[in-house]
């Protein structure tokens, strides 16, 4: 029997209330539970539409909806209809508004004036995109993180999401025998992050990528010798930089792994990052 999917649903972007789900999903390693996006959730009859689904798939639904007449329309639809059903920002928003002794404007994300927060986002992913993977090494200077290590380490996913947080991040892959860029170098050695794995786990996941692409599993790519002397070169030029952040990312997601690098920033007297709060949705 495939297993009940959860809907995450928005009248924005979705994007808050999916990661608390996936971040809740980290918890049950051994399910295999799909996640269902609905977004711009914005009138009656697009909530009658969504739970009337989330009733005939068995579903859970967890939401994030600022409207409050439109909450409570989607609670008293779900309790009627019997679907589990969580509030992610219903309660919170309240709260914090009795904190601040003010009103809110309930007003979705995505209706919301775009601001200079918005704008430093869309040009830093912008920034992510083009100084992937090494490319415009002359970039790198004006990054304001460098990711590097070897391939399937998760630099462009990090880097996308550091760019969430309004930094501009640039990444550079690590190639046995291949120097890298010259540019790497002349970065200021607090900025440059190098990425490693544990060989196994490095090993399984190449081998994974091997079988998507279609490509033998024998391939010098997923073979242990060649990921152990992969990972060796990498780590002899993290020794000759000492001043490079070295983060082990075996077993970490990638929120987990952005936040140990921006916790051990924060105690560099000379990293001058500004971050971003976290995107609402």
């Amino acid at each position: 029997m495939d297993p009940k999917p959860i809907f995450v649903v928005s009248d924005s972007t979705g994007e808050t209330a999916e990661r608390v789900v996936r971040a809740a999903l980290l918890q049950y390693p051994d399910a295999r539970v799909p996640v269902r996006l609905f977004t711009r959730v914005r009138d009656r009859d697009s909530v009658s539409d969504v739970i009337k689904k989330a009733r005939e798939h068995g579903s859970m639904i967890v939401f994030t909806i600022v409207r409050p007449e439109l909450r409570e329309f989607f609670h008293k639809l779900a309790q009627e209809n019997e679907v589990e059903a969580v509030d992610v920002i219903g309660s919170l928003i309240h709260k914090v508004g009795a904190f601040l002794e003010s009103d809110p404007v309930n007003i979705p994300t995505a209706e919301m004036p775009l601001s200079k927060e918005y704008f430093r986002r869309v040009e830093a992913i912008e920034f992510a995109v083009k100084s992937d993977d090494g490319k415009e090494p002359r970039n790198l200077r004006r990054a304001d993180l460098v990711l590097t290590g070897v391939s399937r380490t998760s630099k462009t996913p990090l880097s996308t999401y550091l760019a969430g947080r309004g930094l501009k991040v640039a990444n550079v892959p690590l190639v046995l025998g291949v120097e890298p860029p010259p540019e790497l170098y002349d970065v200021p050695g607090h900025k440059v992050i190098g990425l490693t794995l544990d060989t196994d786990h490095l090993m399984d996941i190449r081998r994974q990528r091997l079988q998507q692409l279609g490509m033998p599993g024998d391939a010098n790519y997923g073979l242990r010798e060649h990921v152990r002397a992969e990972l060796e070169y990498a780590h002899a030029i993290f020794r000759e930089n000492p001043e490079w952040m070295v983060v082990d990312v075996t077993n970490l997601a990638i929120e987990e792994t952005a936040t140990i690098i921006l916790e051990r920033l924060k105690d560099r007297d000379n990293q001058g990052l500004t971050l971003l709060p976290p995107p609402t949705a």
